[in-house]
């Protein structure tokens, strides 16, 4: 709901905010004050041309500020604002805010976060729909008729949605299996032989490290295995280093009496027996840790050349050859049960597109059956609208293969013969634009619970109409109002009376500057407003008293 407008700068307008509440909020004022001017500037909001004509004389820029309630965070506007980039304020107010230069050119904002006037453009009409005599969005477009329909009639498109879902993967999914199996097919020998190949392989995942590694292990030790020998020989052999270290501690054992030194030397010549018995102990364990089978390693390294080669042959690594043998031998496995399997598939695409005709089938027929319903409720509507001679229709007709989708088979577009013999035709070719304002308020008033914008402004719905008729626009745009914002630029008193909020439109020249302005009226001031929309230039008191007995009817 538009719940605020400010406007600088925009031809006569200098300065001007306005606030807007719920309910039917009326606008008027005497023909040339400027209401159209009040208009273009909202609608430099919602994303319409930024012509640098709209600046007032003698200023630089003009700025629009659109101010409207939170919007819901899981609903459609919020979804435009994630496709955008835009950030959501959870229960902030929703602005926009547009500035033309005079010199040209124009920026946009939305919760001051740049925009551009395309988003403008698609969140506008999300926000507010303007019907006018020159309005070519709303119901005249086909584009919605659609979605309107099956929300008067309450439809539930969802059996559709699913089962559209439904045939669409299964006809995926046949088609894909006909693929691979072409393309399988076709390589039947090479998967073959590639399938025998790692079978006889065998290959395990992480078989690649521990061949590498234990083969590692081998060569280091087959590298060192003769000085560790050797090292052994030294030590322990007959004519080795502890033979002699044994033999001169024996000796000494028998003289170390004779002197204290000695004593000492058979001291260190036993530590030195320990020193070298814990590193003949440490060598042959190290000779044992990297002892090897020259025929192991040999076997090792024909096993890890032919693992590296198969998974170069098939540009995989060597871990990933076992998956690889899985997946050939699936395919495989596939092209020899390949026919049956894609008969079920073909089978189940083939219920999944009866269940899709059947939901379709279902759906159509209650769009006609919404369709009449609605072509009665509006055929109620016209001739209190003075529109008594026109007919309108709700065609509901067959799309082509190419346009299913999950909402349906069904093309649907109000259409409307606006005299007696003519041919029906689209909304958008009536001539008239208060005819035209008219026949939408009826279709609104019909529509009223298939949802709209949350702001609908009407301008100059009653054209050419008044009394009776004009009562009836009145009485039709309070009803629509109990559910929508309505905002209406009227010179009609019946309408103005029913109004919740009344705006008047004046214009005032200080003899070098004419300006345009808005204010909000009291009670009182609305009688005033009224009574000269009834009596003209001069009021009189029978033109108040009428005035006052519309407000009371309202």
């Amino acid at each position: 709901m538009l719940t605020a407008l400010s406007i600088r700068d925009v031809v006569l307008i200098e300065a001007l905010d306005l606030e807007f509440g719920a309910g039917l909020g009326v606008l008027t004022g005497e023909t040339g004050a400027g209401k159209s001017i009040l208009l273009d500037a909202l609608g430099l909001a919602l994303g319409a041309r930024g012509d640098s004509a709209l600046v007032r004389q003698g200023a630089a820029q003009a700025v629009v500020t659109a101010s409207f309630n939170p919007p819901l965070r899981d609903g459609a506007i919020a979804a435009l604002f994630d496709e955008n980039g835009l950030d959501l304020d959870p229960g902030e107010p929703l602005l926009i805010r547009r500035i033309v230069k005079a010199d040209g050119g124009s920026r946009a904002f939305v919760n001051d976060q740049p925009a551009s006037a395309a988003l403008l453009r698609t969140l506008g009409g999300m926000l507010v729909e303007i019907h006018g005599q020159h309005d070519d969005r709303g119901l005249l477009s086909p584009a919605g008729h659609r979605a309107l329909l099956d929300g008067f009639g309450r439809i539930d498109t969802q059996p559709v949605a699913a089962a559209w879902g439904a045939w669409r993967a299964a006809v995926a999914a046949l088609a894909t299996a006909r693929a691979e199996q072409d393309s399988a097919a076709r390589d039947r020998d090479w998967l073959e032989h590639a399938v025998a190949e790692l079978t006889r392989l065998a290959p395990e995942p992480g078989e690649e490290a521990t061949l590498a590694d234990r083969r590692a292990t081998m060569q280091r030790g087959a590298k060192i295995a003769v000085d560790l020998q050797a090292i052994a020989d030294l030590l322990d052999g007959s004519d080795g280093g502890l033979t002699k270290l044994r033999q001169a501690a024996r000796i000494l054992e028998r003289v170390t009496d004779e002197h204290d030194a000695l004593g000492e030397a058979l001291a260190a010549i036993d530590r030195a027996i320990n020193d070298a018995a814990l590193t003949q102990d440490n060598i042959d364990a190290a000779a044992a840790a990297l002892a090897f089978d020259p025929a192991q390693l040999e076997a090792d390294e024909t096993r890890l050349f032919e693992l590296r080669a198969v998974a170069r042959k098939h540009r995989v690594q060597p871990d990933d050859l076992a998956a690889l043998a899985d997946d050939l031998a699936a395919r495989l496995e596939r092209i020899e049960g390949g026919a049956g399997s894609i008969a079920k598939l073909d089978a189940a695409a083939k219920t999944a597109a009866s269940a899709y005709d059947a939901a379709a089938a279902a759906l159509t027929a209650a769009r006609i059956a919404a369709a009449e319903r609605l072509d009665a409720t509006v055929k109620r509507e016209l001739a209190p609208l003075k529109l008594d001679a026109a007919r309108f229709r709700t065609v509901v007709a067959p799309l082509g293969a190419d346009g299913w989708s999950g909402a349906g088979k069904d093309r649907v577009e109000f259409e409307i013969a606006t005299n007696p013999g003519a041919p029906f035709a689209p909304l958008i070719k009536i001539a008239s634009g208060g005819e035209l304002s008219r026949f939408i308020l009826a279709l609104k008033v019909s529509l009223a619970e298939a949802g709209s914008a949350a702001t609908m402004i009407f301008d100059e719905i009653d054209r050419g109409v008044g009394g009776a008729v004009a009562s009836a626009i009145g009485e039709r745009l309070a009803r629509l109002a109990e559910t929508t914002q309505l905002l209406v630029v009227t010179h009609s008193p019946q309408v103005a009376a029913r109004g919740s909020h009344h705006y008047f439109i004046a214009k005032s020249s200080d003899g070098t500057v004419t300006r345009t302005g808005v204010r909000a009226l009291d009670s009182g001031e609305r009688r005033e407003e009224i009574a000269r929309m009834l009596s003209g230039a001069e009021i009189t008191d029978e033109a108040r008293a009428q005035a006052v007995r519309l407000l009371e009817v309202a």
